[in-house]
């Protein structure tokens, strides 16, 4: 996080997470608005007016030094945005950094009822997919608590986010050949 001008990190007692199984729960409310499909969904069109959407409150951690540098990531690959759009433009979304089997959700916005909550629904459909085993949101909020959110413990999550990185730690880090 940005504060001062500088980027801060931050390792709390405890993590937030959304469970990608069956434990990931769709508020009765939101299967209703999701069948009516109200917006149309992109992934990564719109980046950094996703960002700009999120940094859009009274208080913010995203200036202009975290803008940057999740432009670079996401130039790079590994930052996505996940947008809903409809006739009259980005409506919500949210942003976040894939690495391994790991996603970290770093923010999200609405302009238009539902539309951050649906762009949830849908990074999970496309985890799952892909095989991912952790979506990180940092911290528990009582909006991410109705999608089945909850908290664990640093030593915890330190080994569900290693176990989620194996394959990545695997490949950037070979083991030395045997000696014969």
């Amino acid at each position: 996080m940005a504060h001062e001008g500088e980027i801060l990190w931050f390792s709390p007692e405890m993590r937030g997470v959304i469970p990608l199984d069956a434990r990931f729960h769709i508020p009765h409310g939101l299967k209703k608005a999701l069948r009516k499909r109200p917006f149309e969904i992109r992934w990564d069109t719109a980046f950094l007016e996703v960002m700009r959407g999120c940094a859009d409150r009274e208080e913010t951690w995203i200036d202009a030094r975290i803008l940057d540098s999740y432009r670079g990531l996401h130039e790079m690959g590994f930052a996505h945005s996940v947008e809903c759009w409809d006739a009259e433009g980005l409506q919500g979304g949210l942003y976040g950094v894939a690495l391994g089997k790991v996603f970290f959700g770093e923010s999200m916005f609405s302009r238009k009822t539902d539309a951050s909550k649906i762009a949830l629904v849908h990074l999970v459909e496309r985890l799952r997919m892909h095989g991912f085993q952790l979506l990180d949101t940092q911290w528990l909020t009582p909006h991410l608590a109705t999608f089945g959110a909850y908290e664990v413990p640093r030593d915890e999550y330190q080994e569900l986010l290693r176990a989620a990185l194996a394959d990545l730690i695997r490949a950037t880090n070979p083991s030395p050949p045997a000696v014969p």
